[in-house]
């Protein structure tokens, strides 16, 4: 049998992003090449999200497009993994026959077995596990970029909040000890990693299943001492049990970067309380204040919630309140979605869809306002841009490059004529000079080149993919969504 190609459809949050980076090594390292780009691939994965309630309806459809092309190729086998997965576990064959695997959260290292077995059993393999056995970072990874990394420091979420599926679906929070995440850490590095992310469904209760409390705050200025790593960033602290030793060792650790994302969810306390999550605006706003005072520049970040059961037209003015006096960057704004299984979807009161669709179009105009505001203020700055592959060029007209500033806003930015032009993984410095709500641009004559050990190992890839005749799959890896926290 000639050498089957694999290709990973990811879905969802950083996480599931990072989780995809471990199904593609296990393929990898089993034997299975990366499909080229609008190339049909033979092993087809889904790595689903079931955040949402549109999430299935979106599986379900792309399952279906693919039915006839598996027909057309008997090489061809189509698995299903990720949250969506350990949540319908059986119903997935029973909707979609064509399916050959069904593994679950904590079971992917199981994969290239699954595969294996159902085709030669010439039948679906549903194989789903109740609890973590293996910590997924111990599995073999195909990084998507050469210059920036994802590191889970835990898996699993001890919360209760009603609208959310993920913890009966990721399980109690699992900590890695902090040697390991910082051995990871030194290795991303060395294979010319310059910013990681550090990863958890909760990351400001890590050290919990090893009783330090403080453990986070320890484990970045940890990271701080780790050399040639410029960048740490981390997602999702829950406002509960964010602490004031997390806020200085981000301050005072240099290559911790002003950046804060903090889900809100609501700004109304009634809600909060209805959620099940266990803090309400005023401590929510002194949060940020606190952020604010230490580091300035910071740039924050959220996630809210819109309609969900019971919320009236006082509580969701409540929670524009909240975003007006809170000043995001940018949030990632949601309509409360029924899912089963959660107590949010039991409850009375469910809003009527144009009712929340109305709220939802009056909060997105306020964040997108608030944001293009924020943006308008870094006009005139100079900014250390982390050049990117993934974000693309702007368009084809300016064929400006891309990348992230240090407070992770989106930077355009126009190479000067006779200028050097960046790799992927070099940091170039670029004046501000124009704005929209999601973006930055830069057209100046301001601009400098810093080439980094990231920027070589980029160069490295390309003559491995010239050599090997296998394309490169080198991108940001900035999904849509973050964790939910």
């Amino acid at each position: 049998m000639p050498t089957l190609s694999y290709q990973v459809r990811t879905y969802g949050c950083q996480m599931n992003v990072h989780d995809s980076e471990r199904i593609s090594g296990l393929l990898a390292d089993a034997g299975y090449v990366e499909a080229a780009e609008n190339e049909d691939a033979d092993i087809v994965v889904f790595n689903t999200c079931a955040v949402r309630e549109n999430a299935d309806n979106r599986l379900y459809g792309v399952l279906g497009q693919l039915a006839p092309k598996k027909k057309d190729n008997p090489n061809m086998q189509i698995a299903v993994g990720g949250c969506l997965a350990q949540k319908d576990q059986h119903k997935i064959v029973e909707k979609a026959p064509w399916v050959d695997v069904v593994f679950g959260t904590h079971n992917m290292g199981s994969l290239p077995t699954l595969l294996n077995r159902a085709r030669h059993n010439q039948e679906a393999e549903v194989e789903l596990l109740e609890a973590l056995e293996v910590f997924p970072s111990t599995l073999p990874t195909k990084r998507d970029n050469t210059y920036s990394g994802w590191v889970s420091i835990s898996v699993g979420c001890n919360n209760t909040c009603t609208f959310c599926i993920v913890p009966s679906l990721r399980g109690k929070e699992k900590d890695r000890r902090p040697g390991e995440v910082l051995n990871e850490l030194q290795a991303l590095v060395d294979d010319g990693a310059i910013e990681v992310t550090l990863l958890g469904q909760n990351v400001n209760t890590y050290g919990v299943e090893f009783g330090d409390k403080q453990a986070f705050g320890k484990l970045l200025r940890s990271a701080g001492e780790i050399e040639g790593l410029e960048r740490v960033r981390f997602t999702s602290p829950h406002p509960a049990a964010f602490t004031d030793d997390v806020i200085w060792a981000m301050a005072e650790t240099e290559n911790v970067m002003p950046q804060l994302h903090m889900p809100l969810q609501s700004g109304s306390d009634k809600v909060l309380k209805d959620m099940r999550r266990s803090y309400r605006s005023k401590k929510y706003l002194g949060i940020l204040e606190r952020v604010r005072e230490a580091m300035p520049d910071a740039a924050i970040t959220t996630d809210i919630i819109v309609g969900f059961p019971g919320e009236t037209e006082e509580d969701f003015e409540q929670t524009m309140e909240v975003v007006r006096q809170a000043r995001f960057a940018s949030a990632y704004t949601f309509q409360y979605s029924k899912r089963p299984g959660t107590p949010a979807a039991e409850m009375p009161d469910q809003l009527p869809k144009e009712v929340v669709q109305e709220r939802y179009e009056r909060l997105l105009k306020l964040v997108n306002t608030i944001s293009e505001e924020e943006n308008r203020l870094q006009i005139g700055k100079t900014v250390e841009v982390l050049v990117a592959n993934g974000e693309g060029r702007k368009d084809n007209t300016t064929m400006r490059l891309s990348g992230r500033a240090r407070d992770n806003r989106l930077v355009h930015f126009t190479v000067p004529e006779n200028a050097e032009v960046p790799r992927p993984g070099d940091v170039v410095t670029v004046e501000v000079t124009d704005n929209g709500p999601h973006f930055l641009i830069s057209d100046s004559q301001t601009y400098s080149v810093r080439r980094t050990t990231a920027g070589d190992a980029w160069d490295r890839s390309q003559l491995e993919t010239c050599s090997t005749g296998i394309p490169g799959s080198i991108s940001l890896g900035m999904p849509s969504l973050p964790i939910r926290g």
